[in-house]
């Protein structure tokens, strides 16, 4: 099927989820949505194992210039280190402290150091989750399930974080989990 462009409104059948429109095209996915499963898959254009309902001829509209400059822009931004990061900023109470770890064991020596160390160390895992989160929904093999199905990990690692929000100076900047929204 990888030769035939199907347009908005085509019907197809598909192997697993039975019989689809197709609500949304681009250059390499369909979505289709599935009535007997009442969900919108994400499928490849070139899976061959359609079945040909009823074809919609696809409405190409020329690309313009604002076009192309948008896409450029939010490829830039996407790419370009997050300026959040430096804007996040350590509750005054701890500025200049330190984070002291002591084992149980009395002979073992503790583990001292600044909390701003620490403090920048918990902001990069932070940060590293966005990215990860961005990479997860704009992914182009992921369908909704599956998304779903690994944001449910990052949501779970906010909450696990949550301990943390004591270091952050705006609220906004807190972690948050699954649980309660505040």
């Amino acid at each position: 099927m990888s030769t035939i462009d199907l347009g908005i409104g085509s019907q197809i059948r598909h192997p697993k989820f039975g019989k689809g429109v197709v609500v949304e095209v681009d250059a390499t996915y369909y979505k289709i949505y599935f009535n007997f499963i009442a969900e919108v898959k994400t499928i490849a254009r070139d899976f061959p194992n359609f079945e040909m309902i009823e074809k919609k001829e696809g409405e190409y509209q020329p690309i313009s210039i604002f076009d192309i400059e948008k896409a450029v822009e939010n490829v830039m931004k996407r790419n370009q280190p997050k300026p959040e990061a430096s804007k996040v900023e350590m509750a005054q109470k701890w500025l200049k402290g330190n984070l002291i770890m002591n084992p149980f064991n009395p002979d073992l020596s503790n583990k001292e150091i600044p909390i701003e160390t620490f403090f920048h160390k918990i902001v990069m895992v932070r940060e590293r989750l966005r990215v990860l989160e961005q990479n997860i929904n704009n992914h182009s093999k992921l369908d909704d399930e599956d998304r779903v199905h690994l944001q449910q990990y990052i949501t779970r690692a906010y909450g696990s974080l949550t301990t943390f929000n004591v270091l952050f100076a705006d609220k906004a900047d807190h972690f948050k989990g699954a649980g309660k929204e505040d």
